[in-house]
């Protein structure tokens, strides 16, 4: 089972959010988004990494282009990316930051 959001103008956390409720939900969530909105989509992933589910892993990344019509009639050719998130399989050990593997001192 896997989600879709459509990455384009909202704010960076609408992204965050929608990719949080589907990862919660036991889904894989793949973000799509093309021209200007591709760094929006990369930086949706890396927030969701770092602030809300630091086990969640990058599946895979598909780069591409499109060939959108653009105002004057003519065919214009759009950068696209496509990212996958999921959470690791279970039975899979979960990655650790160096961060997080240090001891705290007693």
């Amino acid at each position: 089972m896997s989600g879709e959001v459509l990455v384009g103008r909202r704010p960076l956390a609408s992204y965050v959010l929608a990719c949080y409720l589907a990862l919660q939900q036991g889904r894989s969530v793949t973000l799509r988004a093309r021209g200007r909105a591709i760094s929006r989509a990369v930086d949706a992933v890396q927030a969701l990494r770092g602030l809300l589910v630091r086990e969640a892993e990058v599946r895979s990344v598909e780069l591409g282009t499109e060939l959108v019509r653009g105002p004057d009639g003519r065919e214009v050719p759009v950068s696209t990316i496509s990212i996958t998130v999921a959470l690791p399989r279970r039975g899979k050990r979960v990655r650790r930051s160096a961060s997080s593997a240090r001891r705290r001192p007693s």
